[in-house]
């Protein structure tokens, strides 16, 4: 039986939500996708180009009669969200988001949301370093991966659906433990971004030192937007992701910093050897990244 719905809420229209609406929409998965968001004019960017079909100002009318409800917003304000609307969701209606997080965030939103509505957490390992809905794309999604972290508490029915949407996406699905989840993005993504922002902050002090006038990061090359393409991203959404992650990512960035110290003190020691071999390695491990 194919994946239907009569209508699907989109709250939060940007690059994730928006590419989400055109798969929606271009497959004839729901009839209508109806989106929610704070700036009008981003909300009817989505109109025009296809992303939904409408869009509210007042997300309990928005979420009214939506067999599903996608969550695309930044994390911390999920629970204002569910708080705001959750009781007007229709018996049966499937919740689900695209958070970076889960953990206990999923813990949070299973507590939040009425009874007889069921929770699915999702993850779309998807994206660009630019952001809002005129940036989505239809293809976004396709062979990406998708985490599903469902828990003792989740709807078997409601996973399996999730996982179709996703699959129709185009995207290989996963299913994790939603702490798990956290503990592998923590270091594969979480970390990185937190070392691309620090770096650019590095590098603004650094040019604020060096011959006045100079605009030192006007003389970078592929190297430097390589390593800090991600550092253009949402600076709401990744504080969130920061904070919702902090035991695992503090941790992480423990480990990055006894790295840093040694490839410093090989550095200022001249040990060449040592400093070939930690590259070497490096080398050798960047080189299985998929």
């Amino acid at each position: 039986m194919a994946l239907h719905f009569k209508q699907v809420t989109i709250v939060g229209v940007g690059l994730i939500g928006g590419s989400l609406g055109l798969v929606l929409k271009r497959q004839a998965i729901a009839d209508t996708v109806v989106g929610i968001g704070r700036r009008v004019e981003n909300l009817k960017t989505a109109v025009a180009l296809g992303a939904i079909d409408r869009f509210v100002l007042d997300a309990t009318e928005g979420v009214r009669g939506s067999g599903l409800v996608i969550l695309a917003t930044p994390v911390d304000s999920y629970e204002r969200h569910l708080k705001d609307w959750s009781a007007s969701l229709t018996d049966g209606t499937i919740v689900s988001d695209v958070g970076s997080v889960k953990g206990a965030l999923v813990e949070q939103v299973e507590r939040l949301v009425p009874e007889n509505v069921h929770f699915v957490g999702a993850h779309p390992i998807a994206g660009k370093e630019k952001t809002g809905v005129a940036a989505s794309s239809v293809e976004l999604f396709r062979g990406t991966r998708c985490i599903v972290t469902p828990t003792q508490r989740s709807n078997p029915e409601a996973v399996q659906t999730v996982s179709r949407l996703w699959d129709c996406a185009g995207a290989t699905v996963v299913t994790m433990d939603p702490f798990v989840h956290d503990q592998v993005l923590g270091a594969v993504s979480h970390l990185p971004h937190v070392a691309a922002f620090s770096l650019m902050t590095a590098l603004g002090d650094i040019q604020e030192s060096t011959v006045p006038g100079l605009k030192l990061l006007g003389y970078g090359g592929g190297g430097l937007r390589d390593t800090t393409r991600i550092a253009a991203s949402s600076p709401e959404m990744w504080r969130d992701i920061c904070l919702w992650n902090r035991e695992n990512l503090v941790k992480m960035i423990e480990v990055y910093e006894d790295h840093l110290a040694r490839f410093k003190r090989q550095i200022s020691t001249g040990d060449g050897p040592s400093l070939e071999q930690a590259m070497d390695r490096a080398k050798h491990l960047r080189d299985q990244v998929g």
